[in-house]
């Protein structure tokens, strides 16, 4: 009996060990599998983990390429011009024959069309340039009520008026706005309707043959219009108009530049319209993101307009549409580029220098232009972890040198604009700004993703670099800390940890749940497991961060607020 017991015994406790054996054995596998994933995000990957496997399947697929391709059907038949031939007359005289064929542009491209009151609207788009050139095209405004059947009795015309804006650059096509107001306001009575274009080519083209094209440019449903939107005051006191983005966009340039100004104008009381003609990747998307959800960035997709030949990615086109599609939501329209950092003398705000500006209708601004490439000696080393502003601090000094300059508008008295300012505005415009707003210019750093010193110089006042004098000028390198400091900077740190930590507790309560009906130690075990993961998707998650912000040259900004936006997003309840 005693032999059995003590038989017992030993095989109860082999059989625990062997059961703590196994369990040590997953801990150690899982742990060693999680630390082994951990490490492997270190390194940059170039590939998902799905192209490991791609490799097998990718033979077959190249053998059934070489299969030739089974051949495409038969064109559909397609009409022919016929050929006129010469002709000799009675009179002994040949008479030449010209074949017209096809058409060289579009009559007309719109893009937008916007109200501008109660009896106006404005269509803004391109057309042909030697045609607006050298004839005459004419436009006519038509509004039709819904439920009028669009009988001329229903119908009410207008001349359409044109405006070129784009100075002469225009290319293939030009842009245009077309001015149409009615004899009274229309559409406002809540019964809807639409705003038909008729343009003809004006003997442009062919003398003889006058093309006419009607389309529609404005549909409007019936209750759709609020007429108090035209009415004082706007949504916002400060509205930028951002030119067409294109190119291979540097993030970091990008996000100091947009965290710098929305300290400058404030928020809550401005907005940022961004055009994507093609420079907007998924690395600048990640910077636009928590702007955007917050409300303050608008991104555009434009991207379609690079199909039509313009003048600089239709710059003149954009910058005309902001400002009719946004001319009642805003005091205030800002024109300037991503590259441009507008600045204020001590002891000034943008609502005082604009409060003294309110007796004009427009206003320039002065260019500051600073180097790309020269940077201090005594920087050198640090330059990866400083903003582009703190680096680049050399300025051109070149005298007697005519340079662009930038502007601002109030919406409400401009017919059209340009890319340096408006002609087409009522009311004063002063040039005469350069005590009160300036805006420093580095010029090709936004699509450069290197490092933008070149050349470390030990000049401290002044230096002579390619024939071009530069100052020292440190006036944004002494603002750049009070923007970080700010907070603006690491917004969308803060959103992407706290998103990630309302993941993790959402899964953590369905686990939780799920495991209600079983045993206590097998609660424990899964609740232990969910833990150990939600700390490696945690960890995860910071890895992939630090790489991006090592990528971006971004480590100063955030090395001071970096652990309290930390322990913010994952210890306390998100607001």
């Amino acid at each position: 009996m005693a032999k059995e017991t003590h038989k017992d015994e030993k095989d109860f406790s082999v059989a625990v060990t062997w059961k703590c054996a196994d369990v040590k054995l997953l801990l150690v596998s899982l742990f060693s599998l999680c630390s082994l994933i951990t490490l492997f995000q270190l390194f940059p990957s170039t590939s998902s983990f799905l192209s490991c496997f791609s490799t097998v399947d990718s033979r077959p697929l190249q053998f059934a390429a070489l299969s030739p391709p089974p051949p495409p059907p038969p064109p559909p038949p397609r009409s022919v011009h016929p050929l006129k031939a010469e002709q000799l007359t009675n009179d002994s005289v040949v008479k030449r024959s010209f074949n017209p064929v096809g058409s060289a542009a579009y009559l007309f491209i719109q893009m937008g069309a916007y109200r501008g009151g109660a009896n106006n609207f404005v269509v803004i788009g391109l057309a042909s340039k030697p045609l607006h050139v050298f004839a005459k095209p004419q436009f006519e405004c038509e509004w039709i009520a819904h439920g009028g059947g669009g009988g001329e009795s229903a119908s009410i015309f207008a001349s359409g008026y044109k405006i070129l804006p784009d100075w002469g650059y225009g290319r293939v096509y030009t842009v245009v706005v077309v001015n149409c107001t009615f004899p009274s306001a229309v559409g406002l009575e809540g019964s809807g309707g639409r705003l038909v274009i008729h343009v003809t080519t004006g003997g442009g083209g062919d003398r003889e043959v006058t093309t006419a094209e009607r389309f529609v440019a404005v549909e409007e449903a019936p209750g759709s219009v609020d007429a108090s939107s035209f009415s004082p005051p706007p949504k916002y006191q400060y509205l930028y108009c951002g030119s067409s983005l294109y190119g291979n966009l540097s993030p970091q340039r990008v996000r100091e530049w947009l965290a710098y100004h929305a300290r400058f104008f404030g928020v809550g009381k401005s907005h940022f319209v961004i055009h994507d003609a093609g420079g907007v990747h998924p690395e600048v998307i990640a910077v636009l993101r928590p702007w955007m959800e917050k409300g303050m960035v608008t991104l555009q997709d434009i991207r379609e307009q690079e199909r039509f030949d313009g003048y600089y990615h239709n710059q003149f086109l954009v910058v005309n549409d902001c400002l009719h599609r946004y001319k009642f939501m805003a005091k205030w329209i800002f024109f300037f580029d991503i590259d441009e950092f507008l600045y204020l003398p001590p002891k000034t705000s943008i609502d005082s220098v604009l409060s003294s500006l309110a007796g004009y209708s427009q206003f320039t601004i002065e260019q500051m232009p600073m180097s790309s490439k020269l940077c201090q000696f005594s920087d050198y080393g640090k330059t990866p972890r400083m903003w582009g502003m703190e680096k680049l601090v050399y300025r051109d000094a070149k005298r007697g040198v005519r340079r662009d300059r930038k502007y601002a508008i109030q919406p409400r008295r401009a017919f059209a604009t340009g890319v340096h300012m408006s002609q087409n505005v009522a009311g004063r415009s002063t040039h005469q700004t350069e005590a009160r707003i300036r805006y420093f210019h580095y010029h090709g750093t936004i699509a450069d993703r290197r490092e933008p010193c070149r050349e470390f110089v030990n000049a401290t006042a002044v230096t002579t670099h390619d024939g071009t004098q530069y100052v020292l000028d440190d006036t944004l390198r002494r603002v750049a800390g009070a923007v970080k400091r700010s907070g603006q900077s690491d917004q969308w740190i803060v959103y992407s940890i706290i998103q990630l930590r309302i993941r993790a507790k959402s899964d953590v309560r369905g686990r939780s749940k799920s495991g209600s009906s079983i045993s206590v130690c097998t609660a424990a075990w899964h609740l232990l497991v969910m833990s150990f993961l939600c700390c490696c998707a945690l960890t995860f998650r910071l890895l992939t961060l630090v790489r991006t912000l090592h990528s971006l040259n971004a480590f100063k900004p955030v090395q001071f607020t970096f652990c309290s936006v930390l322990i913010r997003g994952v210890c306390c309840k998100p607001s």
